[in-house]
């Protein structure tokens, strides 16, 4: 079977196509925003690759999701629709179809890549499941971008800075604890950020490091405040058709090969992310990444302390709340789960 990657144009994104339905079988796939150049270029060498390296037969042209068109909250309709056949995900903007997908990386809940991991780990069962039963469509990679953390273009010491502040946003836990603070959250997608950083329409934003730097948003921002407040889990699906159009020994193949990207973007999260820090700062440390001058703010333990308590009594609850609406045993799930991992009970 010969099976043909392309992307599918902006138009196409919009209309309901069966996965395979053409003549020429043709897989269609929307990368990562092209401002993460770090992860679009281990992408764009692992789908390259892919055909040759699981020894299936497949021709690639890869684009970025911002390159044909796509809004990163469309992506799961735009999977189960067969629009695309595979898709690069970013959860957190994506779970307003469904908040059981935001589980997996909720504010305060697993702020380090060791503990985050474990989190993943033990969600990705049941989220796996809910992916092919709601979206037909199925996980090939969970991973995070890195640390979330603040870049903001005014003077701020602590998170009570914020107050008063509007803030972009991606999921909706983010915006609840931006809420508990005072600020004003505004949800944007990574593309929108810098020009809303720069004509002042925010006056701060939340990513990673790395993302960050390569997005160029210190040359708009000028204090970071490096607390994780998240690790923004992303993901690789397939749609489910375009899935069980593979024989058995071509998705094994394919899983195998997943996986060493996964573990590829895991790494970049946990190795780059540190480095990206010492070059916003202007660090005489910095190697991998763009050299800018943003203060670096000191974390203090209050803060520290302020993520976890909102965790508990803020995100937590409200997550159970809006969950639980559509499905009744969406905490009761996560409890046995991502909870049972991270140590964390919803009452």
């Amino acid at each position: 079977m010969r099976h043909t990657l392309t992307a599918a144009l902006t138009a196409a994104a919009l209309v309901t196509v069966p996965a395979l339905a053409s003549a020429q079988d043709s897989l269609r796939i929307a990368g990562n925003f092209s401002q993460n150049t770090k992860q679009v270029g281990i992408e764009q060498a692992f789908f390259d690759s892919l055909g040759e390296n699981a020894g299936v037969e497949l021709a690639v042209n890869y684009n970025p999701m911002d390159v044909v068109g796509v809004k990163a909250p469309d992506a799961l309709r735009l999977l189960r629709s067969g629009a695309f056949d595979v898709m690069s995900v970013q959860i957190g903007m994506a779970s307003r179809d469904d908040p059981f997908f935001e589980g997996i990386d909720l504010i305060g809940v697993a702020t380090d890549m060791d503990s985050l991991r474990t989190v993943v780990d033990a969600y990705r069962g049941a989220f796996d499941t809910r992916l092919q039963e709601k979206f037909n469509a199925k996980v090939l990679t969970l991973w995070p971008f890195g640390p979330q953390v603040f870049y903001c273009n005014e003077p701020i010491e602590t998170l009570a800075d914020l107050e008063g502040m509007k803030v972009r946003s991606f999921t909706p836990s983010m915006s609840a604890m931006l809420e508990s603070l005072g600020a004003t959250p505004v949800t944007l997608q990574f593309s929108e950020v810098y020009p809303a950083l720069q004509r002042g329409v925010v006056s701060c934003g939340v990513t990673s490091p790395t993302s960050g730097n390569t997005g160029n948003w210190p040359e708009v921002t000028t204090h970071q405040l490096p607390l994780s407040v998240s690790g923004s889990v992303q993901g690789h699906f397939m749609n489910l058709d375009t899935w069980n159009a593979f024989s058995a020994e071509e998705q094994a193949a394919l899983e195998a090969q997943f996986k060493s990207l996964e573990d590829q973007l895991w790494d970049l999260a946990i190795s780059a992310n540190g480095d990206a820090v010492a070059c916003n700062t202007g660090a005489d440390s910095c190697t991998d990444h763009t050299k800018f001058s943003m203060e670096l703010v000191e974390i203090t333990d209050e803060d520290r302390a302020k993520i976890k308590d909102i965790a508990e009594t803020v995100v937590l609850p409200i997550w159970k709340e809006t969950c639980n609406n559509v499905d009744e045993t969406c905490s009761a799930t996560w409890n046995e789960t991502a909870g049972a991992a991270a140590g964390l009970t919803i009452n």
